[in-house]
This record gives structure tokens, sequence and C-alpha cells, in this order.
């Protein structure tokens, strides 16, 4: 038997016991936990159980008769027991729910037999004929394990069909999730609008596309690449149902949207005498996009319509008593006084409890964060002015800039510890073990913490999954992870082989793109998908040479490996990495080749540059998650008229690229994908390569104004609108590419061409 295996056996044959209550947790933090009961999921046992069994049917099809679930909901909240004594012939998983026992059976799954689940793919091992033994009991530290981001419903489900909802469930009950949301609600708003007297042409000026539903529903912008036909709505509406039912059956909970107090423009003209007033212009959007008008809370209408809304959104959608309302996401309230702000919080969250008497209100932290006009006076005004216990709510990035440190806990609010790490679903490996591991455990046992769950609030999926697998397994236990011992397992599960190359490989990357200690947002972006400038800086935190090592252990590992689709997936993304550093490194020397007027060099170093690019493109076309086809072809899927493909393939390239009608958010939710390497970056960095060397040949000054204007015009905006179709079916061996790459790439640090390095900036020893 493999040793790591015989580790993991004898691991998993210890008993833990279910901790102590009064040792875990504070006063306040049972107080919280008993305001919050009511919220959890009422499905019943029978649903949950039948519900659990389907996902392990759904994994292991084969092999179903060797697990027996059954949900006992008197064990404490969140708490699974594992039971198979040497001669019995099934593992008995019993728990308090059906995510419990999704998460019970995950632990044995991972830690026992060894196998693997994630967003890039599943590996399911050898199964014996009669499973190891156990006698394991857990539960969780977190009274709620929290996944999901408003924006993640634009950035990565705005294709989406059940069968990837189905999966992505069953992949967030093993998980340990229980708590989440769903904003789908255009179709609920069009029966709201049409009674408070607005016209089917008001609503679809105001509707957004599907990529951009997102914003439009925080009321940051209205009607940009829309509107959205009837047929839409009603299969989102469904689609959303389907979803809902499939999570509640499990166990989970589910927060419903409310009235936040954005309206369509047409509210301002049809009710003349209410106090109905623009928000201020969101990222520079010219007026025919933004400014959506907002209700005053203090007025009667606002009452009216968050009443009928919530009443329409529990028609359909059913109620757990959690609703999420953000009414100033990145826009500021009319009058920033704390008097004002308590009325305004309080007339929220009356038009909440005026349908449910046992509303909570689930609210993101995001318009405090870095906003200077939010006082501490204001905040605790508009937070206290709730019952405690009636408000939770979502640190949103606490591993970077956490908002309960500066709230002295919410000014006692509950609020989830969550990780955001990812802006726009960007490609790009970074990331802090450390950070997580470390805050949790301190915020835990920070005094009077109101801290009851951990989360994960990423904006996109499908990259750095380590990080979102380590951040929820953490929030389940209290203690603080053996973070090289954790990624050692991660990787003996996630590629079935024990190879001690492949160790070396990954707790290099864990000591250097995910090892980060500081105190600077991560966007993981980097000078590939930025518009070309002069001006832009560089910056790594970690040793080039030393992630070069990684990369080099990776390539040397066992050849059995290479029938691993997660070891390949995981060598293109490393291979990536490396490009995109390299290409950083040769920006970096370009600007000051540039600017010494050394068009010999420059030439060089451009020509060179571009090659990057080339086999940028290469390696990435021979992964099946890095097409750009796979994205523009689920958008036309989705659509039930040639208008509405259009229309729809021209959202998911102006997402992914110019993010407004004149690049008003560019290069946000970049994407390192095949197809969007050669077709935009590359050419965007063509022109601008030739447009320097141009200077430099003319002895002219470098046009940055004029550069940008043809760039939107010839690069740019044309891709948006155009048609070209991409594959959806890979090209080209990972492997001996990226070998094939290494050995071009991987010494030319040592170019004479290459004097300029890229800043590493260690904001901590490591």
């Amino acid at each position: 038997m493999d040793t790591l295996v015989k580790l993991l056996l004898i691991s998993a044959l210890c008993v833990s016991a279910l901790s102590d209550d009064s040792t875990q947790k504070t006063e306040t933090r049972k107080y919280l936990e008993r305001r919050l009961q009511h919220v959890h999921t009422k499905t019943s046992a029978e649903v949950q159980q039948k519900a659990a069994s389907e996902v392990l049917v759904r994994l292991l099809p084969k092999h179903r008769h060797l697990f027996n679930i059954t949900i006992n909901q008197s064990l404490p909240t969140n708490s699974f027991q594992l039971f198979k004594n040497e001669n019995g012939t099934t593992l008995q998983i019993s728990a308090s729910s059906g995510v419990a026992a999704c998460k019970g059976f995950h632990y044995y799954f991972k830690n026992v037999l060894g196998g693997h689940i994630s967003w890039n793919g599943n590996r399911i091992p050898r199964i014996p004929a009669i499973l190891p033994p156990i006698n394991y009991t857990s539960q969780s530290a977190s009274e709620f394990v929290y996944h999901q981001n408003v924006c993640t419903w634009s950035y990565s489900y705005a294709w989406w069909t059940w069968a990837d909802w189905r999966s992505h469930i069953d992949w967030m009950a093993m998980m340990g999730v229980s708590l989440t949301i769903a904003p789908i609600q255009e179709a609920i708003w069009t029966r709201v609008y049409r009674k408070f007297g607005l016209t089917e042409d008001d609503i679809n000026r105001h509707f957004s596309g599907p990529a951009f539903l997102a914003w439009q529903r925080m009321g940051n912008i209205h009607g940009w690449l829309g509107p959205l036909s009837y047929k839409y709505r009603a299969q989102q509406l469904a689609l959303q149902k389907q979803i809902i039912q499939a999570e509640r059956s499990l166990g989970m909970s589910v927060a419903l949207p409310a009235f936040a107090g954005h309206v369509p423009n047409a509210f301002a003209k049809l009710y003349p005498n209410v106090t109905i007033t623009p928000l201020k212009p969101w990222s520079r959007f010219p007026l025919e996009y933004c400014c959506t008008m907002f209700v005053d809370p203090a007025e009667e209408l606002f009452q009216k319509i968050g009443k009928e809304f919530l009443q329409e959104v529990l028609k359909e959608y059913g109620t757990n008593h959690l609703y999420f309302s953000d009414p100033f996401n990145e826009n500021p309230p009319a009058v920033l006084k704390p008097e004002y702000m308590a009325e305004t919080s309080l007339n929220i969250y009356q038009a909440m409890e005026r349908v449910d008497k046992d509303a909570v209100w689930l609210l993101q932290d995001w318009m405090f964060e870095g906003n200077p006009l939010w006082s501490q006076d204001i905040i605790k005004a508009f937070l206290t002015a709730i019952p405690i216990g009636r408000m939770l709510i979502l640190d949103l990035q606490s591993e970077i800039v956490p908002q309960y440190e500066r709230t002295h806990s919410y000014f006692g609010q509950p609020f989830i510890w969550c990780m955001l790490h990812n802006y726009g679903g960007t490609s790009g490996m970074h990331g802090s073990l450390h950070i997580v591991n470390n805050r949790i455990g301190l915020t835990w046992n920070m005094t009077n913490s109101t801290m009851i769950g951990v989360g994960i609030t990423m904006e996109g999926l499908n990259d750095n999954y380590v990080l979102y697998e380590f951040t929820l397994e953490r929030g389940w236990q209290l203690d603080d992870f053996d973070e090289k011992q954790w990624y050692d397992n991660f990787t003996a599960t996630r590629y079935g082989l024990n190879d001690p190359k492949v160790r070396r490989a990954n707790d290099l990357l864990r000591k250097t793109v995910y090892g980060y200690r500081g105190p600077e947002k991560l966007h993981g972006k980097y000078s590939i998908v930025k518009r070309p400038s002069l001006r832009f800086p560089t910056w790594i935190w970690y040793k080039i040479k030393d992630f070069q090592s990684a990369w080099y252990s990776f390539l040397k590992a066992n050849p059995s490996f290479y029938k691993s689709p997660l070891y390949r997936h995981d060598l293109v993304d490393i291979t990536r990495q490396f490009l995109q550093i390299k290409i950083d490194e040769y920006y970096v020397n370009i600007v000051h080749e540039y600017k010494a007027q050394n068009l010999p060099i420059l030439r060089i170093l451009n020509r060179d540059m571009l090659e990057l690019f080339i086999d940028l493109e290469k390696i990435l076309r021979t992964s099946p998650r890095y097409l750009l086809g796979n994205w523009l072809t689920a958008a036309k899927r989705m659509a039930t008229s040639p208008l509405e493909k259009q229309m729809y393939e021209i959202n998911a390239r102006n997402q992914i690229t110019l993010w407004g009608p004149d690049g008003q958010i560019t290069d946000y939710a970049s994407k390192q994908w095949s197809g969007m390497v050669e077709d935009y970056y590359f050419k965007r960095w063509e022109m601008f390569l030739n447009e320097l060397e141009l200077a430099l040949e003319n002895n002219q000054t470098f046009d940055d104004k004029s550069y940008k204007a043809k760039l939107f015009r010839e690069v740019e905006n044309p891709f948006t609108y155009s048609k070209k179709v991409y594959p959806t079916t890979t090209r080209g061996d990972s492997i001996k590419i990226s070998v094939q790459i290494y050995k071009k790439w991987s010494d030319h640090n040592n170019k004479h061409y290459l004097t300029q390095r890229t800043p590493i900036q260690n904001k901590a020893d490591f």
C-alpha cells in the first residue's frame, strides 16, 4: 500500500470528538447563532438524505452501495459522524444535514480513499471492494460556510446551463457550503414594474445584457448591451428555481434579493412628487447607461415597491428568511450623516420585515472598503439601526482589507470572514495560504468577536483552486493547519501519485505564488493583459528563479503523471504563469531601452516579446480550460433567436475586454485564453511595440493618446463585434510544448540585452 495512503488511514482511524462548545465560543457568538437559527433550512431529513445520496451516485455510480447516509437533525449544526469497522460492508455517514453528509463523505473520499474533486476536474481513485475502517466525528467551527459573490453570476455563471449548476452544487455540498445566494430576478421585476406603470419599452431600456446584470442589479449601470427578451427572463427564472430547489434539498440556506432602492429612470417621470434621485456616474459610463434612479428609503413608495417585490420573490422561491440588499455598492449615499444613514438602513430593513417578520438582512461590506466617506459614526449608525442578529454581514475581502477590525466586529452584528482573492475572473497564480490560515484563527479568537462563519467570495471561478479548497476546509475547523502538510496531501490526492519532484514543485508554489504576506490587493494581473503603455508598474513578491525551479520539478515528474488531466491542466497554468512573468521582464527592458533611445536593442526585445505571446498561445490551446471558444459558444447557445445570438456574443466579448462602450473598465475581467492571446493581446502589443520603434526612427516622442485611439479603432472595438469562430477542442500536446518553452526561455535571464529586471518587492520575510 502507498506510504501516503497508510498515513492517511492511520489519521482517519483516530476519533475526533465534538469539541466542548463552551471552550470554542464566546457568549456573544452563541447568542448570535441562536438569533440566526431560524435561517437554517427546514427541509425534511428524508429529502436531504435522498439528495445527499444522489450526490454520491453521480460521483461514484458503481460504488454507491458501499455508503449509507442517515440524516439526524438532532445532531449539532454542521456535524457528521463516520463509522465502519473491519467487518462492516458499508461506511455509515450520520450527519445533521445533507450538506454535512456530503462534507463527511468528501472527508473520507479525500483523506482515506485519496480522491479529488475540483473546478478543474475530478480524480476518482480505485475504490476497494472492502472499504478501509474509520471512526471519525467532526463539527464545523463555522455556523455558516458561505460561497458566492453577486459578481460571479456575471463573470462566471452568465452562460451556465443546469448541467453546469448540477455539478457545481454537488461540489458546494462536498465542500460543506451551507449558505449561498440566488440573485436572478428580472422576470419578477418585470411583473412588479408593470404594476407600477412602466411600459415594456421602459423595462427594455433598463435591463442590461446577460454579461452585465450583476451591476445593473446593484444600480451601477442600466441598459448596457441589453435588452433581455421575455424568453430569456422566463428561462432564467426557471433555472434559478431549479438551482434553489437543489440547494435546499441538500440543506443549504439561500439568501434572496430584496429591494435596495434602484429603479428604472421612468419612475422619476411617473412619480414626480417622490424623492427619486439619480445616482452619480459609475466608472465613467456615459449618461445613456449610468446614473440609475434611487428611491429615498424614507418614501412611502420605497415601502410599496419593496413589499410588492419581496412578495413576488417569495411566491417564486420560498424563503430561508435571508435577504440580500446592497443599496450603496460603489455609489455614495445622498446624505452622509449618522441620523440619515440610520433612518435609511432601518427603512430598507423594514421593507423586508413587513413581508417576513423573521427577515435577516445579508449585507456586503464592500461599500465601506477603502471609502473614507464612511466614517466610524456613519457605519455604526447604519449597522446598529437594525436589531442585533437581524443583519448578517459578509466581510468580503478579509484576507487583505478586513473591515471587522475598523468596525469593532461590526458594532455587534454577526459577520462571515470571506476570502475574495479574484477580481473579474482573471488568470494569474497568486494568493496566500498563510494569511488565510492565520487570520481566520486570529479573528475567531479576537476579543468580543462576532464572526460566525467563513466564506469564499471570488468574482470569478476556475483559477487558483487550491486557495478555495484550503479556505473552506480551514473554515470548518478551529485550529490552524500545518500548511505544508495540507498542501502535500492536496498534491497527492489531486494527482493520485506520490512523486518527490511534484511535491517539491508544489512546495515551491506554496512559498512563491501562494506565499504572499503583504498588504496590497492581489489581482493576478500582469503586463500581458493590460492596455499597453509606458507608464504602468510591474510587481512581483517572489524570486523568479524559485518559480522556474517549481516548473522544472513539475516537468521532471514520473511519466505516469502525464496521463492525468489535472497534471496537464496545472502544467499549462504553470507554463502560462512563467511566460507572463517573462513578458513583464521584457516590458521593463523595453521601456528602459526606449527611454535610452537604443533602437537596435529595442528591436531585438520587441521581436522576442512578441514571440513570447506566440508561445503563450501555443500552450494555452492545449488545455480545454483555456479556450476562448468555450466562453463564446456557451453565450451563443443560450440565444433563442439570431439577434440574441449576435448580442450575447457581443456581451461575452465586451465583458472580457473593454467592459463598456468605450473601455470604461478595460481589462478588468481579462482572460488568458487561447484566441484572446492570438487575436487581442498579441495585436495590441504588436501595435504598441511598432509605434515605439517608429517614434525612435523618426526622432519623435511616442504619442500615447493617438496610439490608444488607433488601438481602440483597429483592435479593441473590432474584436468586440467580430464573428470569428474559435475552437472548442484542444490542439497540441501540453507536455511537449511546455518542455519546448522551458528549453527556449528558461535561460533568457542570461541574455546580455536584458539589463533591467522586473522589480521584486518583498513586503515581509518569508
